[in-house]
């Protein structure tokens, strides 16, 4: 899942922030085609590397419903990932989406919870490594003004990416490394909010100042990456 919010500032050496919401203000074709092709690629690594990670720890499931794949169509779902974005960029102003859920059968997996906090932890994990990969390239390579525009969004769309979905409310990734390590207590209580985690994530990003903390939070690895 993704929850597209609002950045200001700068960021280390970059000499502007073309944040999310830059983008979204400045809804040129090129924009348009910019956050696309970025939220393609990020989102596809994210959810292949959860599939992938699975199938080497012994669950076929998500091979089998071919989502380990670097084709972006194998993990897109037309509410999720389609109509809701489109809906709530006209009520709230903020675009939510996500993808399709990676399938996974707990019982299949290896090291049981480790293994299932494993295969959660790929997807941001691998979100933090696009963002390293993006850093690099920038404090190395002079990609010109536009290529560094898309390359610096790039970065904190990736960054973004990874530090919401470690967010440990279900059904975010971070909830499932968190139930992995949890006493019973806790997990029980995991289990009775998820069917309403999707509600409690929306309610607390939009209305109950968790938008901000999650920007301290983007920030602070922006800030340590190279």
């Amino acid at each position: 899942m993704l929850i597209l919010t609002e950045q200001q500032g700068r960021v280390n050496r970059y000499v502007k922030c073309y944040t999310v919401s830059y983008m979204l203000e400045n809804l040129t074709l090129v924009n348009v085609l910019v956050v696309l092709v970025c939220l393609l690629v990020s989102m596809t690594v994210h959810e292949f590397m959860h599939a992938y990670v699975g199938f080497r720890l012994g669950d076929t499931t998500a091979m089998e419903k071919g989502r380990v794949s670097f084709n972006p169509l194998h993990h897109i779902d037309p509410f999720m990932t389609v109509l809701l974005p489109v809906v709530t960029l006209l009520l709230f102003h903020v675009p939510i989406l996500a993808a399709k859920p990676v399938p996974f059968n707990p019982g299949r997996l290896k090291f049981g919870e480790l293994g299932a906090a494993l295969l959660a932890f790929a997807g941001p994990a691998s979100n933090l490594v696009l963002a390293f990969a993006g850093a690099l390239l920038l404090r190395f390579v002079d990609l010109g003004s536009f290529l560094n525009q898309a390359a610096v969004f790039f970065v904190e769309l990736n960054v973004a990416l990874a530090v919401f979905n470690l967010v440990p409310i279900p059904p975010l990734d971070g909830s499932r490394v968190l139930y992995a390590f949890a006493p019973e207590p806790v997990q029980d209580f995991m289990e009775r909010i998820e069917p309403y985690g999707f509600f409690i994530i929306i309610t607390l990003v939009l209305w109950g100042g968790a938008s901000n903390v999650l920007l301290s939070l983007d920030n602070f690895v922006l800030r340590v990456l190279p």
